[in-house]
């Protein structure tokens, strides 16, 4: 059945991020405190990696010397797109938005912060970190073109990975971990759907630089969670798309 995969992967994600909260709520906010910055470290080691091997698979394309002008080159341009939509300050208004229409639910609380504004924020970064380790990688890619083919086993092996990460970065994220369905259901689902249509367009080089790209504003967000420097990773977002474009033309 073309989907099994994605809903599976969804269920999963929900979930983990059920199980998260409801580990959360047990930490006290000293351990709290220690765990998000653990995350946090963990998120930069995982960013660079992936990052790093996407760099290196772009290298062994047509694109060779050239790949690391993609990675540059999408990013800039990407974050200059994304400052003048004002993307970042786009999801930190559905981030307040999203937590006013929540704060009554104690099941949806991501944290023990007083003020919406903090929550609301919380919400966002929980949102934009699942989303990127969920959709980053050749995983997400190739797993939702062969479910849309009809063999889900990749998904079905990503679910498992992603349900187990869910369940930690919920636990300090919150709810916002959750939302990263929402992205899931667009991308792997748009995926699984026009399979046949898009089988030709995802290369190598594209997969490449998708991981490159992304992996870099998942070590953005490490940074920010590790409490070392916070970048407006929401602005720096069409840089993935940007360079996956340049990269099927060019690679």
């Amino acid at each position: 059945m073309p989907g099994l995969g994605v809903i599976v992967n969804i269920v999963a994600v929900l979930a983990g991020t059920a199980i998260g909260l409801g580990f959360g709520r047990l930490i006290s906010e000293r351990f709290r405190a220690i765990a998000f910055s653990a995350i946090g470290l963990a998120v930069v080691v995982i960013g660079a990696a992936i990052a790093l091997g996407g760099l290196r698979d772009l290298g062994e394309t047509r694109l060779g010397d050239y790949s690391a002008l993609v990675l540059v080159g999408s990013l800039v341009v990407g974050s200059l797109l994304g400052e003048a939509l004002g993307i970042e300050q786009r999801l930190e208004r559905f981030g307040v938005w999203l937590q006013e229409k929540t704060y009554k639910a104690p099941l949806l609380s991501p944290g023990k912060a007083d003020q919406p504004g903090e929550k609301g924020h919380t919400l966002v970064e929980g949102f934009v970190t699942a989303s990127l380790l969920f959709c980053t990688g050749a995983m997400t890619v190739l797993g939702s073109l062969q479910d849309g083919l009809g063999d889900p086993s990749l998904l079905f092996l990503k679910a498992l990975l992603d349900g187990t990460a869910a369940i930690a970065l919920a636990t300090t994220l919150g709810a916002g971990v959750g939302l990263s369905i929402i992205p899931i259901l667009v991308l792997q689902g748009g995926i699984a759907l026009g399979a046949g249509a898009l089988e030709p367009l995802i290369t190598p080089a594209v997969i490449a630089a998708i991981e490159a790209i992304g992996g870099a504003l998942i070590l953005a967000i490490g940074l920010d969670l590790a409490q070392i420097k916070r970048l407006p990773v929401g602005n720096m977002l069409p840089g993935v798309f940007l360079g996956a474009a340049l990269a099927l033309l060019f690679g």
